[in-house]
């Protein structure tokens, strides 16, 4: 048995260095890893959606709907968006920001109230945390995608605790290490 896990954001947030340190981290571990990304309109502020599965032996880089283990958002409306894809019980992560759509930016649309309550009723569990903020905190909050990774790795047994740093100083740029490596810390400290 294998895990799922979908990492949602808007373009700009990280996500896909989020999903390669995952994806990374999985195989250091030993694990089979498949990995698939939907990038849509990422550079205009668009959807961005990444597929990690990593078990023994896995066979397809796609999560179909209903079998997501864990759903980590990096914006609220994100997780609402991908929610069918989760399983029942399945764990949502999301970083507590409203980034507003282009719909709701130019008055044709509004964005959802009460996101956290609305996935309260839709998963068994949910944690939502302030990853822009504590990035923010540390100087740069082009680091929340490593803060939210922080909070991830602390729900997977599966991965040594001491191979997600291992990775981020093998992955990000030496000048960017320090600041990804707190930014890590913080978000394992978060969950």
């Amino acid at each position: 048995m294998g895990k799922n896990i979908l990492l949602c954001g808007v373009g700009g947030q990280g996500t896909l260095l989020a999903s390669n340190l995952l994806a990374e981290c999985a195989m250091e571990a030993g694990f089979d890893v498949k990995k698939s990304e939907i990038h849509g309109m990422a550079q205009r502020g668009g959807s961005v959606v990444s597929h990690v599965r990593f078990g023994e032996r896995i066979c397809s880089p796609i999560i179909r709907k209903g079998e997501c283990d864990i759903l980590l958002a990096f914006e609220e409306l994100e997780a609402l968006r991908w929610t069918e894809y989760l399983k029942p019980g399945g764990l949502v992560l999301s970083n507590a920001q409203n980034i507003l759509p282009m719909s709701v930016s130019a008055g044709n649309a509004r964005y959802p109230q009460n996101i956290t309550e609305t996935l309260a009723r839709i998963s068994a569990e949910v944690t939502s945390v302030d990853a822009i903020g504590k990035a923010r905190e540390l100087g740069n909050q082009k680091c929340l995608n490593v803060v939210l990774l922080g909070v991830l790795a602390r729900r997977i047994d599966e991965i040594k605790p001491e191979i997600w740093p291992e990775m981020i100083r093998k992955m990000v740029p030496q000048r960017l290490q320090e600041l990804n490596l707190k930014a890590f810390k913080t978000g394992w400290e978060l969950a």
